[in-house]
């Protein structure tokens, strides 16, 4: 049996060793467009690939995904993040998980990852090819017929696997034409907030640990630590938001507005109780002086100045008026968001492969049953902590089964 995998990152590699797990004596090749193989996995994580997310619960796990949660419930069945991270350390790679669940090789470096995979391939004889980028897939019968750029011959294969990753313009994806898929644009998904007209961005480099953001006007929201930049905002709680947003915000052409719950605290009388505990506890503190919640003492500064109150003034001063302005501060601060700020090596797209072409008992296409698909092709997405990694493991791992089910 002659199996391709089209795409030499993270979603093919694991494929193509799937494979031969299962099917020892089948001929497998990797066929890499580009010069180079696993360049997502080696970037990721600052260098350190967040190799899959510690959360012990399916559930928990599969609502990560803005996109393709559900499917992804019952593959996780078959093969979840624990199972990934047995994978791993089976093969000679140890991990850790972080306080945040996300889980780095013990090495805290990529290349162990890249070692591993390397190693499988060459012990399992899979013959990988860089430089060959495949022009049109076309099924003839029982055979899939692969033709490449450039002067490489065209060739057949009884299985193919395409896993060549996300793609940011639909045009990416237009090499799959022959097969009739229903395909979903893609948007970028995972991007930062650009905040040309707001002076916040004076404070780049502060992070609030546990904030709360919303776009007004509709149910998105999310949490976690906030990270204010020389451009706007970004960390994991802009981040998720970003994903579950991702075609919302693009319709919007990224010109919108996003409010900040700085206390993450969304009980507005609670806000207020607190700094009235504070009036009584601390009445003859400046403002400046004494900061609540333990917000950074540069931000904290910057909302009492966006009070329009004095730092000078006294807690026991304060009154009603100024104790509405900093809770309305603190609860719901609005920015002006106009653009978006993407990290082109580390794009995640929102769109794809729609997953109605797919079974997903066997990641193979509806209509071309000896045809499967692995990884970020798909209209598969999740949140920023190593969900899309372990999304690329699973699909593969199903997809190397090559239509076993069980």
């Amino acid at each position: 049996m002659r199996v391709a995998i089209i795409g030499g990152g993270a979603a093919g590699f694991f494929a193509a060793i799937a494979v031969k797990d299962n099917f020892p004596d089948a001929q497998v090749v990797i066929l890499e467009k580009s010069q180079k193989l696993l360049s997502k996995v080696k970037i990721s994580g600052g260098g350190r690939c967040n190799v899959t997310n510690g959360t012990h619960s399916i559930s928990e796990l599969a609502k990560s995904y803005p996109r393709g949660g559900k499917k992804l419930k019952k593959l996780f069945k078959i093969f979840h993040n624990r199972d990934c991270i047995q994978w791993f350390e089976d093969r000679g790679v140890p991990l850790m998980t972080q306080e945040d669940n996300c889980v780095f090789p013990v090495s805290q470096d990529s290349q162990s990852i890249i070692d591993c995979f390397m190693k499988e391939t060459r012990d399992k004889g899979i013959e990988i090819k860089t430089g060959h980028g495949v022009r049109a897939i076309t099924p003839q019968g029982d055979q899939i017929k692969l033709q490449f750029f450039k002067d490489h011959p065209n060739s057949s294969y009884d299985k193919v696997i395409i896993a060549t990753g996300g793609s940011p313009k639909r045009s990416g994806l237009a090499w799959l034409e022959t097969l009739e898929l229903d395909l979903v644009d893609p948007v970028p998904s995972l991007f930062t907030f650009n905040m040309p007209a707001e002076n916040i961005t004076e404070l780049m480099g502060i992070v609030v640990e546990e904030a709360l953001v919303k776009i007004p006007g509709t149910k998105l929201q999310a949490t976690g630590p906030l990270l204010i930049t020389h451009w706007g905002m970004s960390g994991p709680a802009i981040l998720k938001l970003s994903a579950f947003g991702a075609r919302l915000l693009y319709e919007q052409n990224y010109d919108f507005q996003v409010q900040v719950n700085w206390v993450n605290t969304q009980n507005n009388n609670l806000v207020i109780e607190t700094l009235q505990n504070l009036i009584k506890t601390h009445p003859k503190k400046q403002l400046s002086n004494f900061r609540p919640y333990a917000l950074p003492e540069r931000l904290w500064h910057y909302l009492i100045n966006k009070a329009e109150l004095p730092k000078t003034k006294l807690w026991q001063d304060l009154g009603k008026s100024g104790i509405n302005k900093l809770t309305n501060l603190l609860c719901n601060d609005l920015y002006q968001v106009k653009g978006k700020t993407t990290f082109k090596e580390e794009f995640v797209t929102c769109g794809g492969v729609s997953l109605e072409n797919i079974n997903f008992k066997t990641m193979s296409s509806h209509s071309h049953p000896h045809i499967y698909f692995a990884g970020e092709l798909l209209d598969i997405d999740g949140i920023t902590g190593g969900y899309n990694f372990q999304a690329a493991w699973t699909t593969a791992y199903v997809a190397g089964k090559l239509g076993r089910v069980g």
